[in-house]
Formats: C-alpha cells, sequence, structure tokens
C-alpha cells in the first residue's frame, strides 16, 4: 500500500459509519460532526435547537447530514431518532450522548433549588441512560458499535461546577461502566470523554462571558497551563 493510500484511509478513520449526535447542533456536538464527516460518516443531529440543526446540515450537505428535533427527556423522541437514523442510513454505527445543560451556577447545595437539580440531572443523566438504551436495543443485533457520552472533569474533581452538575455527571460515569459491562459481550463498546472547561455556547452564557474572555478564564484555573482547550479538542477525542 503506497503513502497515499495509508494517508486517505486515516483521514476516512469512520468512512461508511452512520452517527446519532445528540446536542449536535452547536458546541462540542457541532464540532463533531463536522469531524465525523469529514471522516467519512454519515451523521443524523438531534436536538432542540432547529435552525442551528438544519443549518448545520446544510453547510455539511444533505448527503451526508440530517436533522431530527429530539427532546432528549422524552423516551418517544429518543426512541424515533434512533429509528429515524437506522431507518435512513440501514444501521447506527455510533450513538454520541452529548446533550446537557449546566444549570444554575450556584454553588452552595445549601441554596439551591430542588427544581434546578431535577431538570439538570432529567437532561444530563436520564438523557443518557435513554440514548444507551435505545442504542443498544438496535446495535446489539448488529453486534457491534460504538456509545460515547459527553462527562465532565466534574466528574471526578469535586468543586469544579454545582452540585446538580456533578451529580449528574458522576452519574453518566456509573451509566457508562454499567453499560460497558452489559454490552462488551455484544460487542458494543461504551467510553465518555471527560471535557475541561469549554467555551462552548452553553458555557458562555451560563458564565455571561465572551468567548475569549472564558477561555482565559478556564485557562487561569487550570493545572496544566499553556494549552486552551476549544470544542474541536474534544471531537477528535469522540473521532478515536
Amino acid at each position: 500500500m503506497g503513502i497515499t493510500s495509508v494517508l486517505t484511509s486515516a483521514a476516512k478513520r469512520l468512512e461508511g459509519k452512520v452517527a446519532l449526535i445528540t446536542g449536535g447542533a452547536s458546541g462540542i456536538g457541532e464540532a463533531t460532526a463536522k469531524i465525523f464527516t469529514r471522516h467519512g460518516a454519515r451523521v443524523m443531529i438531534a436536538d432542540v435547537q432547529d435552525d442551528k440543526g438544519q443549518a448545520l446540515c446544510e453547510s455539511l450537505g444533505s448527503s451526508v447530514a440530517s436533522y431530527i428535533h429530539c427532546d432528549i427527556t422524552d423516551e418517544s423522541h429518543v426512541r424515533d431518532a434512533v429509528d429515524a437514523a437506522v431507518s435512513r442510513h440501514g444501521k447506527l454505527d455510533i450513538m454520541f450522548n452529548n446533550a446537557g445543560i449546566a444549570g444554575s451556577l450556584c454553588m452552595q447545595i445549601r441554596k439551591s433549588e430542588k427544581a434546578d437539580f431535577e431538570r439538570v440531572v432529567g437532561i444530563n443523566l436520564v438523557g443518557s441512560y435513554l440514548g444507551t438504551k435505545h442504542a443498544a436495543r438496535v446495535m446489539i443485533p448488529a453486534r457491534r458499535g460504538s456509545i460515547v457520552m459527553t462527562a465532565s472533569v466534574a466528574s471526578v474533581v469535586p468543586g469544579m461546577a454545582s452540585a446538580a452538575y456533578t451529580c449528574s455527571k458522576h452519574g453518566m460515569v456509573g451509566l457508562m461502566r454499567t453499560a460497558a459491562l452489559e454490552l462488551g459481550q455484544f460487542g458494543v463498546r461504551v467510553n465518555c470523554v471527560s471535557p475541561y472547561g469549554v467555551a462552548t455556547p452553553m458555557a458562555t452564557a451560563g458564565f455571561g462571558m465572551g468567548v475569549e474572555e472564558l477561555e482565559e478564564f478556564f485557562h487561569e484555573h487550570a493545572t496544566l497551563k499553556g494549552v486552551r482547550l476549544k470544542a474541536e479538542t474534544w471531537r477528535r477525542r469522540c473521532c478515536f
């Protein structure tokens, strides 16, 4: 095999794969959709941001990207999104449970609100559970597949975020480990990526800062200096 063939193969490591990305209209999900299609995958974007999701699919091309409205707290929406991917492309190889919210930035549990806690856990953890459940439903018969979840550094380091967000991300790691143990026998891999602070639209809105200002804030508080993490950093982890 010549050098050109090797490079082409490496550049298309997802050739022929089908991916469903929740929260794929912006942030890490959007960046992941772009690199997945660049590597040869066909993607379905599942989100509640209809205008952004449809615009992204138009920019990527209708032959490789499609959009479906999906509220991940509604099991029927998640089930329909998985079924739509299979109906359109004949299979589902990759499920990226990426959709999530930060919730309140209140860092004091005694001042936190039960409603906010339930909302954050309901979207971040329950949404990932539903995505994993329905991806497994179609991946087990195929005896192959990859399920990835966006966890957080807050899943391993306390004090990085609110109790609600931290608990939701800890729960996702537990979900990942449980699902990996159960589904591995069927050839289905389950993993998490755990980003540090990334200036996504969700984060900039939550902190009330612009992208550059928030990146500088995260950099100042990071242990590893000299690196400013972006959504594009994590899309490569998901591609791996």
